[in-house]
């Protein structure tokens, strides 16, 4: 059937500023079913609030509104446009409740607006969980032991019938939100009470746990003549009992019997045809007890899913882009196949090759979290790696995850205590995965490490054959390591580093040298959907040690743009922002745009953004053969936040190009101690600092510039071990920690200026013209990290003198600093006295925030004075704000009500909003301004 030509305006739901449970899959989702509803010529409005994101782009849609997700919002826009459907699922669980919110004040009716890609009745049925048991009774689905309680009493009576261990899931929440496990009937009501609180209707399902059985997912779609196609199964490494957005994860399934597969295929198919008429996609989650392959259904989502941007990624196959097409009458056999550009969408994706995608945790943000795994999900981001096996894609992950490893061990961080390591074991945090090869080396037998961790067999015989090879390796020097050996270890995922370590007296550089030597290269496969079964057009690749490689590189001009890696606090889904602009303006200038990055969440990895994709770790060994093999003219290294910018030394040494501010400028800026002789010389005020090496150096300069005193490291982004500290003793703890955990970084001490006020600079230099984009003022004082502020575009109580000093100094700094690109400057302000606090000259987090603001293509004009093919001149910069805008920033403290919420130099928030006011009698203004002033002016 073709598509439904009634539909000619259709409104996307966003999800709204990142939280942990519902970061940026949904930026990826939302845009590309943007994209894919324009392809047809239909006008497409999104509604969103968080400006960081690539959907809330004039590029993606007609008409974006940057407004608060409620019904008001909703009806605004229902007023301005005549809208015929609109598109709930991109938008995670934030988008489908404000979609039922909508419908009961009867808005989609009284506009006369149909909800397309799944209906209401759907989403109550899968949502509310006694529905979803009975549903499942209904059709012949197996589910465990459960009760729906509503209230305290129901509660205790359904956990005495069924019996402990026990599962608590509240009703119509995120990423488990209020949920847990309960082992003891002393723990059962503080969990009860816990998750009633969290549901909005005030409903748990008390659930038999099936503690250490196996989990899988799959990613179904279905079109309006009830065709469905399995797009992915994804296992998780993890037993049940970790929420499978902090679990490790794999595709295809590796474990799954023939049988339990189509069985698990058949129900899953039954289950989405049974919650709905709907065309669109579906992710069902399945529970297998791996004694006898018994299958029980855990939750069906009629959704696009944060494992919808993962399958789509790891197939090749746009689940979002064809969910779009579905949902507005298409079905899957009349549209084409993505990646092939010759067979149809109405085919399953093969897969000749392993995904392997890891959770990224931030533990170290939240001083005091309980680290422990479990149903409610604490992983900020995370990385994907592909590989020809389990293994070589597992090391890949972990050499993507931006923590310091080389991959899975070897790399001289293991842990030694046995006691510690099979606490781990047994409890479960983010480390687990090492310490299990931890284990192994030190001993431990498999089918203790089983029962400890309850991970199937095959995957912990996996993980112990990597310590077999290195006991074997241990045995050569590299000289004389026997090619077929040597092969061996880079088809099983070691780095160059690795392998470096377990020799000893050797080099990374050394190793690499040697294997160039014996012929050993890193070849590219491409990411096809068929298994190779038809050619595919989309140039879309993974590295590994074969003897065919696939990506051919062209005779055009290169430019090679470095991702960001997985998402943290401190750097998020606004570096993938500004990376995607930074393709598209270097497409725009005629070069061929090359995207390296490891993030399955972002559009930068999407395969049709850049030229060409390399779905890779930012992990200098993959960046250099990528470099290698494309020779492009440079690399922009300012975009991909401190992934890419810790590249660039090594960049230099290797006689690369960096587009853009050269590295010594960069590394000026970044070097604490340089960068405030660079003030000095310039006459631009600072506070009063020195730089220290050791705890008695660190007294010795905080007595001298005078208490209190910030410290913190040079080289960190987000804040990474700042503090304020007041005496000695703590000074001297706060130096001994950061050298523990950062060796060799010089610590600078600044004296800190108490309650003076903080302000930022947004520019763009040239060599010659520094254009000062945007001016904002912080709401919180000076030693709470600008990412946890909020702030004010443009100044609102910056006296006209000050802003003067503030665009003085960013040109001064500009042309000292040679910027060629974007500079961001930050500013302590007392009274009429400007400070300097510190200058960055690459992309920052307040770049998406600006350019919404106020309109601007920041980004592309950056990228095009980075690559000299403009200057400042040849642009008319115009700014489109009537009033103020605010940034809010957003904390998922809820996820962590153990830590301590206290706000301070090290950044804590997982993502922002952006709110507009027409001027500073705004009530909500008014209400941040108090706590300004109540700051300012505290004793």
């Amino acid at each position: 059937m073709p598509r439904n030509t009634s539909i000619k305006s259709v409104l996307i739901i966003g999800s709204g500023p990142i939280v942990i449970g519902q970061a940026c899959e949904f930026d990826y989702s939302g845009s590309q079913a943007s994209l894919s509803l324009k392809e047809e010529g239909i006008e497409v409005s999104i509604i969103n609030s968080n400006p960081a994101t690539i959907m809330t782009d004039k590029v993606v849609a007609d008409n974006v509104y940057l407004l608060p997700l409620t019904c008001e919002s909703i009806e605004e826009i229902l007023q301005k446009h005549n809208i015929d459907a609109v598109l709930p699922t991109m938008g995670g669980q934030t988008a489908l409740n404000l979609c039922i919110e909508a419908s009961n004040l009867g808005l989609w009716e009284k506009y006369n607006v149909k909800v397309i890609g799944v209906d209401v009745a759907a989403i109550e049925k899968t949502e509310n969980r006694e529905e979803f048991r009975q549903l499942m009774v209904d059709i012949g689905v197996g589910v465990a032991t459960s009760k729906i309680a509503n209230s305290f009493l129901e509660g205790k009576e359904a956990a005495q019938e069924i019996g402990y261990p026990l599962v608590i899931r509240p009703s119509y929440t995120l990423a488990g939100t209020g949920g847990g496990f309960v082992h003891r009937k002393e723990d059962f009501d503080a969990a009860l009470n816990r998750g009633l609180h969290a549901s909005p209707t005030h409903e748990v399902l008390v659930e038999q746990a099936v503690l250490g059985w196996k989990e899988f997912e799959l990613e179904l779609l279905r079109d309006t003549n009830d065709n469905v196609i399995i797009i992915c199964t994804i296992e998780n490494f993890d037993p049940m009992g970790i929420h499978t957005g902090d679990s490790i994860t794999v595709a295809p399934g590796m474990t799954l019997s023939d049988k339990c597969y189509q069985d698990m295929r058949n129900q899953a198919i039954l289950m989405m045809r049974s919650i709905g008429t709907f065309a669109g996609g579906c992710n069902v989650q399945f529970s297998v007890n791996p004694e006898n392959e018994e299958i029980i259904a855990i939750e069906i989502n009629p959704r696009v899913s944060r494992s919808s941007a993962l399958a789509s990624k790891a197939t090749g196959y746009p689940i979002a882009k064809i969910a779009a097409k579905l949902a507005i009458g298409y079905n899957l056999d009349e549209l084409q196949n993505q990646i092939t550009k010759t067979t149809s969408a109405y085919f399953e994706p093969t897969l000749d090759y392993v995904i392997v995608k890891i959770p990224r945790f931030n533990f170290d943000k939240f001083k005091g979290a309980n680290k422990e795994l479990g149903l409610q999900m604490k992983a900020v981001g995370e990385v994907m790696a592909i590989g020809r096996t389990f293994i070589e894609a597992l090391q890949k992950a972990c050499q993507s995850l931006e923590t310091g490893r080389a991959g899975l061990g070897a790399d001289g961080r293991q842990w030694r205590n046995l006691d510690e390591i099979m606490d781990s074991l047994e409890h479960p945090s983010g480390d687990r995965l090492f310490h299990i090869k931890d284990a192994f080396e030190l001993g431990v037998p498999l089918e203790s490490i089983r029962k400890a961790t309850r991970i199937d067999k095959w995957f912990l015989v996996q993980i112990q054959e990597l310590v077999h090879l290195e006991q074997e390796l241990r045995r050569y020097q590299l000289n004389n390591i026997p090619r077929d050996f040597f092969m061996t270890l880079k088809q099983k995922g070691y780095s160059d580093v690795q392998i470096a370590w377990l020799l000893g007296n050797v080099t990374e550089d050394q190793v690499y040298d040697r294997r160039k030597e014996l012929g050993i290269n890193r070849v590219y496969k491409m990411v096809d959907t068929c298994a190779a079964e038809f050619p595919a057009q989309t140039p879309y690749y993974y590295s590994t040690f074969e003897e065919e490689n696939e990506s051919i590189s062209s005779d055009r001009k290169k430019i090679i743009v470095l991702g960001s890696g997985p998402n943290r606090i401190g750097q998020g889904i606004e570096f993938d922002y500004s990376c995607v602009h930074g393709l598209l303006a270097a497409k725009e200038c005629g070069y061929e745009a090359i995207m390296v990055n490891c993030n399955p969440e972002t559009v930068s990895t999407d395969f049709n953004m850049a030229d060409k994709l390399y779905f890779e770790p930012v992990f200098w060994e993959h960046v250099r053969e990528i470099i290698e093999l494309e020779k492009p003219e440079g690399v922009i290294v300012q975009l991909g936040g401190q992934t890419a910018l810790k590249m660039a030394e090594r960049l230099e040494q290797l006689g690369v190009k960096i587009i853009g501010t050269s590295f010594e400028n960069m590394d000026l800026a970044e070097d604490r101690g340089r960068f405030s002789d660079l003030l000095k010389e310039l006459d631009i005020p600072y506070p009063r600092y020195g730089v220290a090496t050791s705890a008695e150096e660190a007294l010795q300069v905080a007595n001298e510039v005078g208490y209190p005193v910030l410290v913190r490291p040079s080289y960190v982004l987000g804040g990474q071990g700042m503090s304020i500290v007041i005496n000695d003793e703590d000074l001297e703890k706060a130096v001994v920690n950061l050298l523990k955990n950062l060796p060799g970084n010089h610590i600078l001490i600044d004296h800190f200026l108490d309650r003076a006020e903080e302000a930022e600079s947004d520019s763009i230099c040239d060599g010659e013209d520094v254009h000062i984009i945007g001016m904002m003022e912080h709401i919180e004082p000076a030693g709470i990290h600008s990412g946890d502020s909020s702030a004010v575009l443009p100044p609102f109580g910056l006296s006209q003198a000050v802003q003067d000093k503030m665009e003085e100094y960013s040109i001064k700094l500009a042309k000292a600093l040679n910027v060629r690109g974007l500079l961001n400057i930050q500013f302590a302000v007392k009274g009429e006295n400007v400070y300097v606090i510190e200058a960055n000259p690459r992309a920052s987090r307040t770049v998406p925030f600006i350019a919404k603001a106020y309109d601007v293509p920041y980004i592309n004009i950056a990228t095009k004075v980075m690559l000299g093919v403009n200057k400042l001149k040849d642009f008319t910069i115009e700014r489109k704000l009537k009033g103020y805008a605010i940034k809010e920033p957003v904390f998922s403290f809820n996820k962590f009500p153990e830590v301590d919420k206290q706000l301070g130099p090290e950044m804590k928030s997982t993502g922002e909003a952006i709110r507009f006011i027409k001027d500073l009698h705004d009530p909500y203004f008014r209400e941040l301004y108090n706590q300004k002033s109540m700051f300012l002016n505290a004793q």
